[in-house]
């Protein structure tokens, strides 16, 4: 599982034109379920977004996390993560997980995170989606499960 994460002074989804998920401070999580994935990478996702101590402190220190500092969450689910581009021009998407693996994954995440009190909004699930944001620092870091295992 990959997962972008920007810390954002706001950020916002806009699907056919209407607004379904938006933010004031906080993270931006863009995030790629891949095949292999499994709950294990969904926790490990979670502990990093929730705990990441990328807000600054009193001393204006990257010394907070999300959770510290009462900041929210915008979830977009992005397949394209997972594109390869070692070959070719065209990115090959065939490690990114299908729907039906992606989907539960995805809103395990989400509904991790919403359990430990964050206030978590998303985008819509395989829909064509446009994301706003204003990048505060800025501030964004890659997480990757993979890496673990």
């Amino acid at each position: 599982m990959r997962a972008v994460v920007q810390r954002v002074a706001r950020a916002s989804v806009t699907v056919d034109n209407q607004v379904v998920g938006a933010i004031g401070p906080g993270l931006l999580v863009l995030l790629g379920v891949e095949e292999n994935d499994g709950p294990e990478d969904a926790a490990y996702i979670v502990d990093k977004v929730a705990n990441l101590r990328i807000f600054p402190d009193e001393n204006s220190r990257m010394n907070r996390s999300v959770l510290e500092s009462g900041g929210a969450i915008l979830i977009i689910s992005q397949f394209t993560l997972h594109g390869d581009c070692r070959r070719g021009r065209r990115p090959s998407f065939t490690a990114a997980a299908k729907p039906d693996k992606a989907v539960p994954l995805y809103e395990e995440v989400v509904g991790k995170l919403r359990a430990m009190g964050l206030q978590v909004e998303t985008g819509v699930f395989g829909a064509h989606m446009m994301v706003s944001l204003v990048n505060d620092g800025p501030v964004t870091i890659l997480l990757d499960s993979s890496k673990l295992f």
